[in-house]
């Protein structure tokens, strides 16, 4: 499972990132894809941006055959996607739409093509209008991954699920995205806490006797604390909407940090059917400002620092980032 937030700074510069909870990695790495890098797509599409004039991306990926395959990703625009967990209720297109006006996607090259080729949350809205997201796998060796999608630039954030009856595109105006149920379910599931507050509860009588918390944080109580997708949507939701606005870099990049850490998922805690136990295997955060991705994994907490213009981005294929010194 996964859990995914937006948030913007002081000066309006947006903050992008994700946990990946799960009980392996894949090799994944960070990966730069150059504006100029020839990325096969799965279907012919006359309105995407040809190679040279296409945005550089950058963000946590495996490569196949040339093809960047990204969990989560961002652009020179400032524009991020992240795909998460939604294996109950994902139900892609089983074949391309013949529709001559239509936009067909594979969902495992969904977020390249949307910070590939596009630069505001307007842009990617209108796109999704036309689109259809089919299950066609890159390899016969890889299945199709049953995702939904959180897209966001410093304007606000959007939800993008592909089920049964089609696409849904949410307004995401608390700016988090965990996994199942859907969307509009975990929004609405929101009403349930409202009572929930950072402030200190008052001392209320009971008959004689005077009440008071044993300290703050009590106006918390209440909040789940379990690893369930509703639980961190809740717990996320709360944190990033009660955080307050930081203005550097370095703030911002600990608030993001410390905000997933709240949901993140120790070893242990999450035992999955077969047996295993998902944890945060890493978290990651785009910076809009910066045009830096960062990361930490779980065996080694430091993070780590990526910037966009530290990479080569003259060649004509995907390539591993480089390090650079963190930002303060």
């Amino acid at each position: 499972m996964c859990t995914g937030i937006r948030f913007t700074s002081t000066t309006g510069s947006m903050y992008f990132g994700r946990n990946l909870d799960w009980t392996q990695g894949y090799g994944e790495r960070v990966v730069v894809t150059p504006p100029a890098a020839q990325v096969p797509a799965a279907f012919d599409r006359p309105g995407d941006v040809d190679a040279g004039h296409a945005h550089a991306v950058i963000g946590m990926a495996i490569v196949f055959n040339e093809t960047p395959l990204y969990f989560d990703c961002g652009n020179d625009a400032g524009l991020a996607v992240a795909g998460l967990n939604f294996p109950q209720s994902a139900c892609y297109a089983p074949e391309a739409s013949t529709d001559p006006d239509a936009i067909n996607v594979a969902a495992y090259e969904f977020p390249f093509w949307v910070a590939r080729n596009f630069s505001t949350l307007d842009e990617v809205r209108q796109a999704l209008a036309k689109t259809t997201i089919v299950a066609k796998p890159v390899s016969s060796d890889l299945p199709v991954a049953n995702l939904h999608w959180i897209i966001a630039d410093a304007t606000g954030s959007i939800v993008v699920e592909y089920m049964r009856d089609g696409m849904h595109v949410w307004e995401d105006d608390v700016d988090v995205l965990t996994n199942e149920p859907d969307f509009g379910w975990q929004r609405t599931n929101l009403r349930n806490y409202l009572t929930l507050t950072d402030a200190e509860p008052a001392s209320p009588l009971w008959g004689r006797a005077q009440l008071a918390p044993f300290g703050s944080g009590a106006g918390l109580q209440g909040i789940p604390g379990d690893y369930s997708g509703p639980a961190r949507f809740v717990k996320a939701a709360f944190v990033n909407s009660h955080y307050p606005a930081k203005d550097s870099e370095g703030e911002n990049v600990t608030r993001l940090f410390r905000t997933l850490g709240a949901v993140a998922v120790p070893d242990g805690a999450a035992r999955m059917a077969d047996g295993s136990c998902e944890k945060t295997l890493y978290t990651s955060c785009f910076s809009a400002e910066a045009l830096t991705y960062y990361h930490a994994t779980y065996d080694d907490p430091r993070i780590r620092a990526y910037r966009l213009a530290s990479c080569d981005l003259s060649g004509n294929a995907p390539l591993n980032a480089s390090e650079a010194p963190l930002t303060a």
